[in-house]
């Protein structure tokens, strides 16, 4: 059975950075399309390519998230949690794709761990164990605080930004902005990559461990490159109803005010994966800067009714992932 599960856990891994990559590649080109410093299909090209790279670079937060889940059992079981959590996580992605609604790849998979985790206790299987602290304090609190503060330095930052351009005339500052946000999407991206390619490195190497095929101690070469060829390919093809969500119904936003987000947002990932190696959803990160940018503006015209949906989802996505993760653990059980 173990090395069914095993095969099953890795394709949802698959399909998991598939839809992580087709889900947020909108969070890399959504203000540069918006404000047409790229053009749709330049900006998708050149998001895919540097999630492809950013996945290929380094390991830190694989091995962060692999001492976060110490407590995943081993064997049948613990294979069990990581499949149900990836299901679970993979249907969240799709409906907020389909609604339209930017929301966490991270907290979903997490919320869809946990809620097996909590299953596995109300059967005969092991449950997990000792994963509470470190989850909290090295996984869900970087998370839940940075959609804070990306809005408070989005908005901060528009201060000296508009200064430092009082003098120069509004075309030669937006084609400035503009080549400027030409950049920050592929470093936006690279950013991306190296934060979201290795949740996905990491379940496969969980469950590689967890069915006796590999020790932890290092993540093989093959793990990393299928990580990032499927997060590239998702990305290729792109999550429109999420592009248009965060271009154009959260606030209008100028070119300026598109480089001060893609700016805050990309340093924050890259921060927070290279400096103090920690897990940043992209998400929070793009959407509340977005939403803390435009905010800052003489006639500001953030749309609170959205921005107050997506806020809602953000709330539940977890909880409704960890339900459905232990609703679908608990129908799996009796085949483990």
């Amino acid at each position: 059975m173990e090395p069914l599960l095993l095969g099953a856990v890795i394709a949802a891994a698959g399909g998991f950075a598939f839809l992580n990559g087709f889900h947020d590649v909108s969070n890399s080109v959504a203000a540069a399309v918006r404000t047409r410093a790229l053009t749709p299909t330049v900006a998708v090209l050149l998001a895919a390519l540097f999630n492809l790279v950013g996945a290929l670079l380094g390991t830190s937060l694989t091995l962060l998230f692999i001492d976060a889940a110490g407590g995943l059992p081993s064997g049948a079981t613990g294979l069990a949690i990581l499949l149900t959590a990836l299901v679970a996580a993979c249907g969240w992605g799709i409906l907020t794709w389909y609604r339209g609604t930017p929301s966490s790849s991270t907290h979903a998979l997490l919320g869809g761990v946990i809620g097996a985790g909590v299953a596995s206790r109300f059967t005969d299987h092991r449950s997990m164990e000792g994963a509470n602290e470190a989850l909290l304090l090295q996984i869900v609190l970087p998370l839940m605080l940075s959609p804070i503060i990306a809005y408070l330095v989005a908005y901060a930052a528009v201060f000296p930004s508009t200064w430092l351009l009082r003098h120069g005339s509004p075309a030669r500052v937006n084609s400035g902005n503009r080549i400027a946000q030409s950049v920050l999407t592929g470093v936006f991206a690279l950013g991306h990559g190296i934060q979201d390619g290795q949740r996905t490195t990491a379940v496969v190497l969980l469950a590689l461990v967890g069915a006796g095929y590999a020790s932890g101690s290092g993540t093989p070469m093959w793990v990393q490159v299928f990580a990032a060829l499927l997060l590239a390919s998702g990305a290729m093809f792109g999550g429109w109803r999420i592009t248009h969500t965060l271009g154009h119904r959260l606030v209008q936003i100028d070119p300026m005010r598109g480089t001060v987000a893609q700016g805050i947002g990309s340093a924050m990932l890259l921060i927070g994966a290279v400096l103090l190696h920690v897990p940043l959803s992209s998400t929070h990160a793009m959407t509340s800067a977005i939403v803390g940018a435009g905010a800052n503006e003489p006639f500001a015209s953030v749309r609170r009714p959205r921005v107050a949906r997506i806020l809602l989802s953000w709330l539940v996505t977890a909880p409704a992932t960890a339900l459905l993760g232990a609703v679908l653990f608990l129908a799996l059980s009796p085949l483990v």
